[in-house]
């Protein structure tokens, strides 16, 4: 019982992880569509 709540507990802690990496990926893009939106228009 112990090893299978680890197991469950790890996925878990991956799938967040995955899911924290993909917001950081998605802010970062928007930052720079922002900047380079921003050179475009000046």
């Amino acid at each position: 019982m112990p090893a299978e709540t680890t197991d469950t507990m790890t996925e878990y802690r991956e799938q967040a992880v995955e899911s924290e990496r993909g917001a950081l990926v998605a802010v970062l893009v928007m930052v720079i569509l922002g900047v380079a939106g921003i050179f475009a228009v000046s």
